[in-house]
């Protein structure tokens, strides 16, 4: 890689024939042999290669490998210019996000109570592998949900309308269409709306515990030793049968269309061809069931917050601040070249961070730019971060979605024998509740690379700007 400055390195054209794009990768000197220890640099490489694809393949610091696309990769392809849609780049979990809401609650608050009210939230959140929601949907039902996404939960009474300003696309992309989705993703969507799932998905109550923009921060409603609450989770086994499904037709169009990739797991068609616009199709169902789900889950926690602290939602501030898309395609205009061009923007583990101004936001951020959420792990902090036009300009408006993993789940338990990291976490004043210690040690700190680190870095890279920080006070996973 040619180093261009402290937190940019660039893989030119020459690393490999059939480039098209070069890599840009955004790291420091210290995080660089994180990166260099697997192969998704390689995969940077290898984005580089799809039709149609501008400016560059890229990767933000909380890289690491993934399928196809590295996560923490991001790419934009021009449709009008043969441009293509990969599976690989949007992922199996199909618009994992991530949602933050406020409270007006204080630490002192929470804190005597706060065994109980993890508790609570674990007994009253469906969380694990397997685990069935209270929102069961009909065949119409659901594919109303699928067409409609978060304005189907806030219609069925699981949140309020001012929830869907305050998402992402209004949590919903158009296009959707339930007839593109197969029989085995309705089986396994059937159950699993308002369910949390597993892995690295959680339920996170937190405290604010350092504002670094006190004015952006009066302005989202945040102040020092506020409570929130931080939901992580996506399009369950049904986005996931989706992926799987579109990845068959897509490996058959790479014939078809005569494109030539060096990973299969690349594979990918025209944006504008049959298979495309299928995968497209049903890429936005699944896009929308995580809003919906996302929306039901948000719902189940204020019931909780209610019940506990005998005060309603509206009393207790409940408002929901932001959602955002982790794993997602979006059409959006961007400028290539000195010219503005709708491009099919690719985020695989990577969040949109559109700067003041940008007329996709809702009015209330229209002056202080995209709310940018970025989770830690269950030991670490988490920003709020806000988008810039230094992001708008290099990287399709694109940040970091999190810390990104630095070692795999089985290194991550043989770390963790002897010792436990439910009980090391409780010595720190953080109360965690899982399905199992093995999930616990597979999610464990040392897992994970510092996410002050590489939130350091897109700020140095003026991608985005610091807000605010929370600390984990109790967190519920699968």
């Amino acid at each position: 890689m040619v180093k261009i400055d402290d937190v940019r390195w660039e893989i030119p054209l020459s690393y490999k024939k059939g480039m098209r794009v070069p890599g840009r990768v955004f790291c420091d000197e210290k995080n660089l042999p994180k990166i260099l220890n697997d192969h998704s640099l390689e995969q940077v490489a290898n984005v580089a290669f799809l039709p149609g694809i501008v400016k560059y393949s890229m990767a933000m610091p909380d890289i690491h490998w993934g399928y196809g696309f590295p996560i923490g990769g991001v790419a934009a392809t021009d449709p009008d210019e043969e441009g293509v849609i990969s599976p690989g780049g949007v992922g199996y979990d199909i618009n994992c996000g991530v949602r933050l809401l406020k409270t007006n609650l204080r630490e002192e608050d929470v804190r005597p109570r706060l065994r109980e009210l993890v508790g609570s939230l674990f007994s009253a959140v469906p969380c694990g592998v397997g685990q069935s929601g209270e929102v069961r949907l009909n065949r119409k039902e659901m594919r109303q949900m699928l067409r409609e996404g978060s304005a189907w939960a806030v219609h069925h009474g699981y949140g309020i309308a001012a929830d869907l300003e305050c998402t992402e696309a209004q949590g919903c992309l158009d296009g959707a269409d339930p007839e593109a989705v197969s029989e085995r993703a309705y089986e396994r969507g059937a159950d699993q709306l308002g369910t949390l799932g597993s892995g690295n998905h959680f339920l996170e109550v937190q405290a604010v515990d350092q504002i670094f923009d006190p004015e952006l921060a009066e302005k989202f409603g945040l102040e020092t030793g506020q409570v929130t609450v931080m939901i992580h989770s996506g399009s369950r086994g049904f986005g996931y049968q989706v992926c799987e499904d579109s990845l068959e037709a897509a490996r058959r169009a790479l014939g078809k269309y005569h494109i030539s990739v060096p990973d299969i797991q690349l594979s990918c068609a025209p944006v504008h061809s049959p298979e495309g616009k299928q995968y497209l199709a049903a890429m936005r169902c699944a896009a929308n069931f995580a809003w919906a789900n996302r929306q039901c889950l948000m719902a189940l926690a204020r019931k909780v917050f209610e019940h506990f602290f005998h005060r309603s939602a509206k009393d207790l501030g409940m408002d929901l601040l932001y959602d955002v898309a982790h794993n997602i395609a979006k059409f959006e205009r961007h400028e290539v070249n000195g010219k503005q061009k709708m491009l099919c923007v690719h985020r695989k583990g990577a969040t949109r961070a559109f700067a003041p101004g940008d007329p996709e936001l809702p009015a209330c951020y229209e002056d202080t730019g995209q709310p940018v959420i970025i989770p830690g792990d269950m030991g670490r902090h988490s920003y709020l971060l806000t988008g810039t036009a230094r992001a708008a300009e290099e990287t399709f408006s694109s940040c970091c979605h999190g810390a990104g993993r630095a070692m795999s789940r089985t290194a991550a338990l043989k770390a963790a024998r002897g010792h436990s990291i439910r009980k090391e976490l409780e010595d720190r004043g953080i109360i965690v509740m899982a399905r199992s210690e093995k999930g616990i040690a597979e999610e464990q700190s040392a897992a994970y690379k510092d996410i002050h680190e590489v939130v350091e870095v897109v700020v140095r890279a003026g991608l985005a700007r610091k807000v605010a920080r929370m600390r984990p006070l109790g967190v519920i996973k699968g």
